[in-house]
C-alpha cells in the first residue's frame, strides 16, 4: 500500500497530489480515528475531508498526534477539505476554510474544493428542510463571484491549490472563462457504473486533474437514497478479471 501511495498526479501549478487518497465520508469519530491511524500506518498521505462529514476535529487530533510525534511531517501530507453547501458564496469562503483549519489543526490545506455547485441557507446545525423533508436551496449561486473568493484564499496561502467538486462541464467552463487561477482538480463520483467519460475528457483537455470518489461503490448511500445500489465488488465481470489477474476485485476497480 505504501508503494502505491507514492504515485503522484501533478497540477498545472507544479503541486503534486498522491494518486491514492483516503476518504472520510460517513465515518463517525471513533471509526475515523481508528481507520485514519491505520491508513497512515499503511502509507496513505492524501486525506480527503469535508465539514459536512462532521468529523474534522477528530481527524485534526490524529494528524496532530502524527506530526507532533515525528511519524510524519506536514509537508508529507496532502490534506483536502471542502467549502460546505452553506458557505458557497464569496463572502463566506475564508470563514469556512478557517473553521476547517482550526478543526484540522493546520495552517493551510493542500487542496480546497467547492463541495457542490449550489447553496443552502447558512444556519447553525442541520440544513434547513421544507415540509416534505427536502433540503432548502437558495435560488441563485454566483459561481464567478464564488471563484474569486476561492482565488483570494489561494493568494493568502490558506490553500495551496483550489478546485471543484460535483460540478458539470457547463459550470466548470463558466469558471474557466472568468478565472485568474484555474481549478486544479475536479472531484466527482466515478466508477464502472458512472464513468463520466465526457466530463473526464473535458477536464484533461483543460489541464484539470480528476479525483474519483466512491471508486469501489458506496453501499452506505442506500440509506440516503432509500433504494438499493449495485455492489461493484460483487460484479461478476470484475470478479472474473480479478481472478484472471490474481488481484482482488477492489484492486481491479481502483485500477480501472
Amino acid at each position: 500500500m505504501a508503494a502505491a501511495c507514492k504515485i503522484d498526479l501533478t497540477f498545472e501549478n507544479g503541486q503534486k497530489m498522491p494518486a491514492l487518497g483516503f476518504g472520510t465520508w460517513r465515518a463517525p469519530d471513533e471509526e475515523v480515528e481508528k481507520a485514519l491511524n491505520q491508513a497512515l500506518e499503511a502509507g496513505y498521505r492524501h486525506i480527503d475531508c469535508a465539514p459536512v462529514y462532521l468529523n474534522e476535529p477528530t481527524i485534526g487530533r490524529v494528524l496532530r498526534q502524527w506530526i507532533d510525534s515525528g511519524r510524519v511531517t506536514r509537508e508529507e501530507l496532502f490534506i483536502v477539505t471542502k467549502l460546505p453547501p452553506h458557505g458557497t458564496r464569496a463572502a463566506t469562503v475564508e470563514k469556512f476554510l478557517k473553521r476547517s483549519l482550526t478543526d484540522l489543526q493546520l495552517d493551510y490545506v493542500d487542496l480546497y474544493l467547492v463541495h457542490v455547485p449550489f447553496t443552502v441557507p447558512e444556519v447553525d446545525g442541520p440544513f434547513l428542510t421544507d415540509d416534505n423533508g427536502e433540503i432548502v436551496l437558495e435560488t441563485t449561486t454566483d459561481h464567478v463571484s464564488l471563484w474569486k473568493g476561492m482565488e483570494a484564499i489561494a493568494d493568502a496561502g490558506l490553500a495551496r491549490s483550489i478546485g471543484l467538486s460535483n460540478f458539470n462541464q457547463r459550470q466548470i467552463q463558466r469558471v474557466l472563462d472568468n478565472c485568474r487561477i484555474k481549478p486544479a482538480n475536479l472531484q466527482i463520483e466515478n466508477h464502472i457504473y458512472l464513468q463520466q467519460t465526457g466530463l473526464v475528457k473535458f477536464c484533461k483537455a483543460n489541464g484539470i486533474t480528476v479525483t474519483a470518489y466512491s471508486p469501489l461503490g458506496s453501499k452506505g448511500i442506500e440509506k440516503l437514497l432509500n433504494r438499493e445500489v449495485p455492489d461493484l465488488l460483487d460484479n461478476p465481470v470484475v470478479k472474473e478479471i480479478a481472478q484472471r489477474q490474481d488481484r482482488t476485485p477492489a484492486q481491479i476497480l481502483l485500477r480501472h
